[in-house]
């Protein structure tokens, strides 16, 4: 890329961070295999928007797509949840799996409430702090001031500063930067296109990590938000962390190489890559879906009367939302007696549209697993 610094080391009490340069300008893209990308990119993702909103009750499948993509941006920090893990209500999750499940469910409330904020403000950094409130809240990191820009320098990897892998700007150059980087997404007279947009923020986010914790997590959900916002997509189904949690060492190594040798066209690559495939998949999963749905429609014929073929469509448009339920769920939310219900759940595991989830007889749950499973593929 033409005339571009990804930044300089700056000489600390004792170490050397890394500030890196104002984004807030024009960008000269000479790679031309970077436009050929962005124009697959912006067919995969319009068209994921069109099959979006072809799909009858897509909201439903919008809910797993999120809890998906929670699992495996926290998977990326460490977290081990798995979908089904996540599932769970919280009374059924075993004490060392707490911590993780904790910081998954914080994800879905964040990614939630952004996506909700996103219609009603603008993106910027007030935005950000309170979805950063959100993630942290009562979970590890808790005492990482959540919400607030941090006032003191951080560090990514080794077990101190002089060791760290990579030490991000000093705290009080932090206002410049974030400033730079809210009006570089703002600026209408910057030709630059807005996945390539996207792309540069996300790098420039995880560089200056403006927070004690979360920094990582955060930066993929705002890649969510700035697609919805910029009309790229009306709700949020596109998700890329899956793409990224499996080429994690890729991921971290270009970040690192657009500081250490200004690759950032190499990084923008990566990154287009990563939506096209992710809007494929998405693609993929909603005929998937789809196809179920009328799968278990067919196959809720075979119960024992209409109106148990009834109160099946019922709870099976309320699964799709809510894949794991309990005896007394079905029976709340049915109106029925706690027999009726059960007689229910009885008939639809023997057609093998539910499986029971929990060991035991007690507090069963049960599961609309062949639904779950197409958000594991």
């Amino acid at each position: 890329m033409k005339n571009f610094n990804a930044g300089v080391f700056k000489q600390q009490l004792d170490y050397k961070s890394f500030n890196p340069s104002l984004i807030n300008r024009d960008f000269a893209i000479l790679d031309k295999e970077i436009y050929l990308l962005l124009e697959v990119t912006v067919s995969a993702i319009s068209e994921l928007r069109a099959a979006t909103n072809l799909t009858p009750n897509v909201d439903g499948f919008i809910k797993m797509h999120i809890i998906k993509e929670a699992t495996y941006s926290s998977r990326i920090e460490g977290t081990r949840t798995s979908i089904d893990e996540a599932l769970l209500p919280e009374r059924k999750v075993v004490e060392e799996s707490r911590d993780d499940w904790e910081e998954v469910q914080n994800y879905i409330k964040a990614l939630n409430l952004g996506a909700e904020r996103i219609r009603e403000m603008p993106f910027s950094i007030r935005l950000l702090n309170e979805i950063h409130a959100k993630l942290l809240e009562g979970v590890r990191g808790e005492n990482k001031t959540p919400g607030e820009i941090r006032r003191s320098q951080n560090w990514i990897g080794g077990v101190d500063i002089k060791r760290a892998k990579f030490v991000p700007p000093y705290h009080e150059d932090l206002p410049e930067l974030l400033s730079d980087w809210e009006k570089f997404w703002h600026n209408k007279e910057i030709k630059v296109p807005v996945l390539i947009k996207i792309a540069i923020m996300h790098y420039q986010f995880e560089t200056i990590h403006p927070y004690s914790d979360g920094n990582g997590r955060l930066g993929r959900l705002l890649m969510i938000l700035q697609l919805i916002e910029s009309g790229f997509l009306d709700k949020p189904i596109l998700y890329i962390s899956n793409y990224l949690e499996r080429y994690r060492g890729t991921y971290y190594d270009l970040i690192q190489k657009v500081r250490d040798e200004n690759s950032l066209e190499e990084w923008i690559k990566f990154m287009l890559k990563a939506f096209k495939e992710s809007a494929e998949e998405s693609i993929d999963v909603l005929k998937q879906l789809s196809e179920l749905r009328e799968d278990y429609r067919k196959q809720l014929q075979d119960l024992s009367s209409s109106k148990r073929v009834e109160y099946g469509r019922k709870l099976l448009e309320y699964m799709l939302k809510e894949p794991i339920i309990s005896v007394r769920e079905v029976e709340k939310i049915l109106e029925v007696s706690y027999p009726t219900a059960n007689s229910l759940i009885k008939e639809l595991v023997k057609l093998k549209i539910l499986t029971q989830a929990t060991e035991g007889e007690v507090d069963r749950l049960f599961c609309l697993q062949s639904y779950v499973d197409i958000f594991k593929g």
